[in-house]
């Protein structure tokens, strides 16, 4: 129990495969999981990985094994969140082992016995290990011993748990160590050519100083520029890889919200007040409360800049109140709460604590030793022979360390208040402790409250008002996209639409938990209309699909508009170009240009080529100022926003930009294309996710 607890408490949160650092994503949702699915039948497989099919047998083995991981290293269930990225992680372990260890396996890199052995035991300590805190001394260095310790408890550990969490770490120091060797293998292979570094050095010592004029675009539609299919068809063809796409679909929907009604409203009202004569003289509130109240009683004592977290009324109350005062029920949204000063005390923030464990019947032990030390038994030398807590990573036996309100082992709460050295005997599910608080931080005034809180909820016959409405659009829509916009506008109601569902999405536009949503989404065609869609018991959808976009590379007549647009900007600066061009001809003084276009001249100092895009400035205008020649009026220079006319008016070289710099630029770029190798595996690998099937 010991050694585990001591992985929870270092470990903190649940360790993701290290691999899946450097993967993509995926969001999905557990708890839509089909009840019955067939295992032999690649409708029900979640994924594709080199034509491999992954089926929902196996990928949910694995999910059960992180799951495992995660109790292990947590104490405790998952949540929805958690949850998420529990799966996640079992996908990115799939990918790991399917298709990224692989390349770097026949790339050439591998693991000997010997270098193993030297990861865990010799020199060469794995960073797997050396970065897990339970391993660590009281100055955060790694501590073979402390690793040797928890070795050996595996063997003592008749659960299994210690043992698979032990596979966990050799596998990730496995993966780890074969990703650092492949990448300082890719790394060596890059390097900087001398001109490479001629080039780069005279790009970044070489600044500019410009005066220039610049003629907008502006954001209105010129009629004259026409742009022909055969040109569309062109750019489109020469372009394709930019228009990759992700399968979605697009939908349209009408979405009932159910609220309180002014009876509901009403009816919580009279509630809280039935109640309210009781809660002011309640002697077990936290009893009272948990009969009477939407919020359990919380034991937790707030300092009085803490109280506005609780509700401003609240808080605005407190601010004069006494022990024993009591705020009458007020509204607060769709809540009704009442609030009671239960006591105020001078407490510190955090204590620091000692304790001697016992467990099983210990009862008389336990009184003993509390007689001893009350008469100045030496607690530390009591705990090194008597407490079952034997955690090696303290300064001395019987440290639990610093604890806070928030921050404390269940059952020990009364040392917050305790006076330093006295010793108190406690319970928790651990054992009976013998506590004694060593150090505290100074005492402030806080005041604990308890909150009578109704919330407002729609009742039975609110929810079938907002059904019958969502059913009466849904029954006349019969299933088809032109019933239902013909029964939305015959009921002038309000339609939504979203673009690109994406089949993994949890939700679409401001719904977050819309997953049952997006299930029929990716289950039904193009023109069919949903049967009424319950959301988080709150909301009724009724949706309809109104387009598909299959997933690679989107249709001509998809991007059509997005290239025509393109195609008639690019047409328009080539057109105030030539007109201005003409305006100009003969002029050589940049202000007697600026004037013949009805525009001012702009300076701009430090023009650096070596810095497209940080300096704010249009790209294409700052190459073209790097070509050209000094004192000399340029142009027309067709940008991203503009056409420019510009003079170059001094030119500075320095010499602080370096070889070194430029080798560190060149390793900057090499560890940005490092992170991208992962995604172009995958595409390499054809990797089809389809979990959004099952989760």
């Amino acid at each position: 129990m010991a050694v585990l607890e001591k992985i929870r408490v270092k470990m903190g949160a649940f360790i993701t495969v290290i691999i899946a650092v450097a993967l993509l994503s995926f969001i999905i949702d557990p708890s839509t999981l089909e009840s019955t699915v067939s295992m032999f039948s690649s409708k029900y497989d979640v994924g594709e990985i080199n034509g491999e099919s992954i089926t929902y047998q196996d990928y949910q083995k694995k999910v059960d094994y992180f799951t495992q991981i995660y109790q292990i290293t947590n104490g405790g269930a998952s949540n929805d969140q958690t949850q998420d990225m529990i799966n996640n992680t079992a996908w990115q372990d799939e990918i790991a082992n399917r298709v990224i260890i692989p390349a770097i396996e026949n790339a050439g890199v591998t693991l000997g016995d010997e270098e193993l052995f030297d990861m865990s035991q010799g020199a060469n300590i794995s960073p797997v290990l050396a970065g897990e805190a339970a391993f660590q001394d009281e100055n955060g260095a790694f501590d073979k011993a402390r690793l040797a310790q928890f070795v050996q408890a595996i063997h003592q550990d008749q659960s299994g748990q210690l043992q698979m969490y032990w596979k966990y770490l050799e596998d990730n120091m496995v993966k780890d160590q074969l990703l650092t060797k492949y990448f300082s293998m890719l790394e060596k292979s890059t390097f900087v050519t001398p001109v490479e570094l001629n080039r780069a050095v005279a790009e970044n010592n070489t600044t500019y100083n410009v005066d220039f004029v610049v003629k907008p675009f502006g954001f209105g539609i010129d009629s004259t520029i026409t742009v022909s299919n055969q040109e569309i068809k062109a750019y489109y063809d020469n372009h394709t890889k930019n228009f990759e796409q992700q399968e979605s679909k697009d939908i349209e929907y009408v979405v009932y919200e159910v609220v309180p009604s002014v009876q509901d409203i009403e009816l919580t009202q009279s509630n809280i007040n039935k109640v309210y004569d009781e809660f002011v003289s309640a002697e077990n509130m936290k009893n009272f409360l948990a009969r009477n109240s939407d919020q359990p009683f919380n034991p937790y004592f707030y300092k009085q800049e803490e109280l506005a977290s609780i509700n401003a009324t609240v808080a605005e109350f407190a601010e004069k109140a006494k022990a024993g005062d009591v705020l009458p029920p007020f509204q607060d949204d769709n809540m009704f709460i009442a609030a009671r000063v239960m006591d105020v005390k001078n407490l510190p923030d955090s204590v620091f604590v000692k304790h001697i464990l016992l467990q099983g019947d210990n009862e008389k032990k336990a009184d003993s030793l509390l007689q001893v030390l009350s008469k100045k038994g030496d607690f530390v030398q009591i705990a090194k022979e008597f407490s079952a807590d034997q955690n090696p990573n303290v300064a001395e036996a019987g440290d639990l360390g610093w604890m806070t309100q928030t921050y404390i082992v269940p059952g020990l709460e009364p040392v917050i208040g305790a006076k330093v050295g006295e010793i108190l005997k406690l319970k928790t599910a651990y054992g009976t402790h013998l506590v004694k608080v060593t150090k505290t931080t100074k005492p402030v005034s806080k005041m604990q409250i308890a909150l009578l809180v109704k919330e407002t909820v729609a009742g039975k016959q609110t929810y079938a008002d907002y059904y019958a409405k969502a059913n009466d659009l849904a029954t006349k829509s019969e299933g088809k996209l032109d019933k239902f916009r013909a029964a939305v506008k015959e009921g002038n109601l309000t339609y939504y639409p979203a673009i690109r569902v994406a089949p993994a999405a949890k939700g679409f536009a401001s719904y977050e938990k819309a997953r049952e949503v997006v299930r029929w989404v990716n289950e039904n065609e193009v023109g069919a209309v949903s049967p009424i869609l319950s959301v988080d018991n709150k909301y009724f959808f009724v949706v309809a699909v109104t387009g598909e976009h299959e997933g690679g590379i989107a249709p001509l007549k998809d991007v059509t508009p997005q290239i025509k647009q393109l195609l008639s900007f690019e047409k328009k600066g080539q057109k105030i170009a030539e007109e201005t061009k003409a305006l100009v001809a003969g002029l050589s003084d940049i202000n007697a240009i600026a004037e013949k276009l009805g525009t001012t001249v702009s300076n701009k100092s430090g023009i650096a080529f070596s810095a497209l895009t940080t300096q704010q400035l249009d790209p294409k205008f700052v190459g073209a100022v790097a070509s050209a020649s000094e004192g000399v009026v340029s142009g027309p220079v067709v940008g991203e926003i503009g056409v420019y006319y510009f003079v170059v008016t001094g030119k500075e070289v320095g010499a602080f930009y370096t070889e070194d710099d430029a080798r560190l630029r060149k390793t900057q770029e090499f560890n940005y294309m490092s992170r991208m190798l992962p995604a172009i595996m995958m595409e390499a690998a054809d990797v089809v996710d389809q979990r959004y099937k099952f989760f």
